[in-house]
């Protein structure tokens, strides 16, 4: 995969969440990562949320621009984002599925 980012957005992204994006984007080794659609935020380029671990469970908005990853911004996921990692959820899914 290849990867790419805003380096003013990741600087701040760093500042605000304590999170690197070249530290995000392995989150998409994780074969255990779950996504969905982000039907809140497409308007004008088709986005996915996804969750997946690097050392902790990270949530991480991307999209796909022809062959490259376009991360949009990461953080560490919340206490619900995590139980619909572990598979622990008992309410609705919204939507995450297993990630190919």
């Amino acid at each position: 995969m290849n990867f790419e980012w805003d380096s003013e957005k990741d600087v701040k992204n760093v500042k605000i969440h304590k999170l690197s994006f070249s530290t995000a984007k392995l989150v998409f080794n994780d074969p255990e990562r779950m996504e969905r659609f982000d039907r809140n935020h497409s308007d004008h380029e088709a986005r996915y949320q996804t969750l997946g671990m690097v050392d902790e469970v990270l949530f991480v908005v991307y999209t796909e621009r022809d062959d490259i990853t376009r991360i949009i911004s990461a953080r560490l996921a919340d206490k619900d984002e995590r139980r619909i990692y572990y598979g622990n959820s008992k309410g609705d899914f919204a939507g995450w599925t297993k990630a190919d």
